[in-house]
């Protein structure tokens, strides 16, 4: 095991992680933010994490050899059992969403903070770990992890912003809203050092676990975000769409110039 490679990959999601909080700055500056605002940036985070998921994960996934997990068949099935995680755990872990309300088997017992909190915990421990199997191809190449924390926390800017924002209309004040959002990057590393740990002492499940996280990210995409952006009433779907459009792009630009700039420096 390297533990030099579990280092960078944990503290690279750190840093994604604690972006949460650079998004969540407004809560002190803003009273509120429009719906359409808000749509818009979901949109974006939305489109920043499928275009990781698809050029960052599932690409070089495909592209690994069969000794490392490589291969269409061990990447489909990754993404199918990706989904299924989540999708469980979504089911079953007692959680809140402003929208939807509650899901999972709630308890009375846990306070809403809570479980906003949780809900939010099951959203990012998927793309904490998309970051530590990124990581681990090994010592001799970092950049495709880099590229992946850089991916996720570009998206976790908005996602900040749009938890924290919310929490500031329910009630909430400014710091404790601002702390709530910060805190929610927290679980990213642990899900990083998860996946870097694995694939470090198994390679054969490298392309396994990297189609695994992008399954997971897909489906809190198509199952959580795009709906909340699309819901009826608001009136803001065309622009949350555009702002999947401008994510997905930009994330697409970006994955290429960084491998190239990276590759250059390190």
């Amino acid at each position: 095991m390297d533990w030099m490679i579990i280092l960078w990959g944990t503290i690279a999601s750190l840093a994604a992680g604690l972006a949460t909080g650079l998004g969540a700055l407004p809560v002190f500056f803003l009273k509120d933010i429009s719906d359409k605002a808000l749509d818009i940036l979901l949109g974006f985070a939305a489109g920043v994490m499928l275009a990781a998921s698809a050029f960052s994960l599932l690409v070089p996934a495909l592209d690994l050899p069969a000794s490392e997990g490589g291969g269409v068949w061990i990447v489909s099935g990754g993404v199918i059992v990706g989904v299924l995680f989540i999708a469980l755990i979504d089911k079953w872990a007692p959680h809140k969403h402003f929208v939807k309300g509650p899901e999972g088997k709630v308890s009375k017992r846990l306070a809403a903070t809570w479980l906003f909190v949780i809900a939010i915990t099951i959203h990012n421990f998927p793309e904490g770990l998309a970051v530590g199997v990124s990581f681990g191809t090994g010592s001799e190449n970092i950049v495709p992890g880099l590229i992946v924390a850089i991916a996720i926390g570009l998206q976790n800017i908005p996602e900040g912003t749009a938890v924290a924002m919310p929490l500031l209309k329910e009630g909430y004040t400014r710091r404790k809203a601002f702390f709530i959002a910060a805190a929610s990057g927290i679980v990213e590393p642990i899900g990083a050092f998860l996946g870097v740990a694995v694939v470090g002492v198994a390679k054969f499940f490298l392309g396994f676990g990297m189609a695994f996280a992008a399954g997971a990210m897909i489906f809190v995409i198509a199952d959580e975000i795009i709906p909340e952006t699309h819901r009826e009433g608001k009136g803001y779907s065309r622009m949350a769409t555009y702002g999947l459009i401008a994510g997905f792009v930009i994330m697409m630009f970006l994955d290429n110039f960084l491998e190239t700039f990276l590759a250059g420096i390190l």
